[in-house]
Parts: structure tokens; sequence; C-alpha cells
């Protein structure tokens, strides 16, 4: 079980609400990051959407290939759906 802490925040101009600095750095989220916000039994409930690219960046790493690698892919993935 994990200790969680509350924070409190205002409503600011234009309804803004900004989320405590250590909030973000608990979900990972950060500026011009993606939130999904719906209302459920009067509260308000904030679902942050995943960057792909930010996604990649971020995941572990469990592969590798180099560039001409990628390519001679790519040729082969349309040559079969293509032709070729």
């Amino acid at each position: 079980m994990s200790l969680s802490r509350v924070s409190v925040s205002k409503v600011g101009k234009k309804g803004a609400i900004y989320i405590p600095k250590h909030v973000c750095e608990q979900l990972g989220v950060g500026e011009d990051d993606r939130v999904l916000m719906r209302v459920e039994d009067g509260k308000l409930i904030l679902e942050f959407i995943p960057d792909p690219l930010s996604l990649a960046i971020k995941v572990k790493k469990w592969a590798r290939t180099t560039v001409d690698e990628f390519e001679e892919e790519s040729e082969r993935e349309q040559s079969e759906i293509y032709g070729g």
C-alpha cells in the first residue's frame, strides 16, 4: 500500500487548475501533455494520455536495429503489400 499526499489548488482565470510539481513528477506528466477530463458524481476525473513519441522514449528498450535494417524491412513489407 502506498501513502498518498493530499494537495489543494485554486481555480484560476478561465478555469485553469495548476497541478503541483510533486504530483506531476509522481505521475510522470509535464507541460503540453494531453489530458482526458470527465465529471463523475460531482468529481473531476483526469486521465493523462501518453504521447506515442514520449512513450517510446521513456519505455525500456527491448530491441536494437540500424537504419539500414529498418529500411530493408520497410522495403520487404512494401514489396509484400504492393507487389514488386
